[in-house]
């Protein structure tokens, strides 16, 4: 079901979810109860790779609903150390 956008004059932005084509040109404000327009807006395609999608997911749901965190995480979570040199190459210069 698309997403549209409406726009109340006192409290600014609204959306809102219709079956496709059937989207009113005015909704009430859910806040004020004034009369919020339809905006002409791009429209959303998800034409990228799935994982460009899951990430641009997850940084939009993150703006109405941030994942809390109880503690800061545990010292084993930190990122694995780099493999060693080889040998081979561990006496040329480095920059």
């Amino acid at each position: 079901m698309p997403l549209y956008a409406y726009r109340c004059g006192d409290d600014g932005a609204v959306e809102a979810m219709w079956p496709m084509g059937a989207a009113p040109p005015a909704i009430p404000c859910p806040i004020c109860g004034g009369e919020a327009a339809r905006m002409v807006t791009a429209p959303m395609l998800g034409l990228a790779d799935r994982t460009r999608m899951a990430a641009i997911d997850r940084a939009e749901a993150s703006r109405t609903e941030p994942t809390v965190v109880s503690a800061p995480p545990s010292r084993t979570s930190r990122a694995p150390r780099p493999a060693p040199l080889d040998p081979r190459t561990a006496a040329l210069p480095r920059p």
